[in-house]
C-alpha cells in the first residue's frame, strides 16, 4: 500500500538548521518540502500561500514573533488551516502549555531519531497528536498533579496578568506598590513553574485558576 506524500513547510531561523533538516527530510520518499521560512511572520505568510498538510515550527525565532505565535495565526486561519509539528530543543513546561494552547498538533524534541520525526510528520497531517516522550511525562505529570494554591492576593495580580497589564498598571489597580507586584510575580512563577508573563497566564488558563 502506498503512503500518500505529506507537504511540509519547513520554519527556523538557522538556515545551517533548515540545510540539514532538509537534507534528512530529502531522504524521505513520501515526504514533500514545498516552502521554509526563517521567520514566523514568513511562515504564516507562506502557510497561507502555499497551504501545506504540515508545517515544521521551531519555538525561538529571533527577531519578529515566536514559534508559539506563529503557530496560533497559523492555525486560526481558515477553512482548513494546516496541522503545526513543534521541533525545538526547549521542554519546559511553560514552552509545551504555550505551544499547544497556541493549537500545536505535536511537540517533538530535536534530539529525536529520524525515523520518529518522519512518524511524527505523518501523525500530525493526519491530525494525531505526537509529543516526544519527555514532553509526555512532564504533560502526564502536570495532568496528575494537583493545582498550585495560590493566595487571593496572587489570584487578583493573575487576573490582572491575564488583562494584559504591566506591573505599573497592576500596582494602581490593586493599591499595592510596583515592588510588592514583583514579589507577589515571583512567587507566582515558582507556583505555576514559570519564568514569563505569558507562561503565566497559560498555565493559569489550562489549569482553570482564572475566572
Amino acid at each position: 500500500m502506498t503512503t500518500a506524500t505529506t507537504t511540509l513547510l519547513l520554519c527556523d531561523d538557522h538556515a545551517v538548521v533548515r540545510a540539514g533538516l532538509l537534507a534528512l527530510l530529502g531522504s524521505a520518499p513520501d515526504i514533500e518540502v514545498i516552502g521554509e521560512a526563517g521567520s514566523g511572520e514568513e511562515a504564516v505568510a507562506l502557510a497561507a500561500r502555499l497551504r501545506p498538510d504540515v508545517v515544521l515550527m521551531d519555538l525561538q525565532l529571533g527577531e519578529g514573533i515566536d514559534g508559539v505565535e506563529a503557530t496560533r495565526r497559523i492555525t486560526a486561519a481558515s477553512p482548513h488551516p494546516p496541522h503545526v509539528l513543534v521541533l525545538t530543543t526547549y521542554d519546559t513546561d511553560a514552552d509545551i502549555t504555550r505551544a499547544i494552547g497556541a493549537g500545536a498538533t505535536g511537540y517533538l524534541l530535536k534530539a529525536e531519531r529520524p525515523e520518529e520525526l518522519f512518524a511524527a510528520i505523518h501523525a500530525a497531517a493526519a491530525g494525531r497528536t505526537t509529543l516526544s516522550p519527555p514532553v509526555a511525562s512532564r504533560v502526564m505529570a502536570r495532568m496528575r498533579g494537583s493545582r498550585p494554591t495560590l493566595t487571593d492576593r496572587e489570584l487578583d495580580i493573575l487576573g490582572q496578568l491575564a488583562r494584559g497589564l504591566g506591573n505599573r498598571e497592576i500596582a494602581r489597580a490593586l493599591f499595592i506598590s510596583e515592588a510588592t507586584v514583583k514579589t507577589h510575580l515571583g512567587r507566582i512563577y515558582d507556583k505555576l513553574g514559570v519564568d514569563t508573563r505569558a507562561g503565566a497566564v497559560s498555565v493559569a488558563k489550562e489549569q482553570r485558576l482564572l475566572p
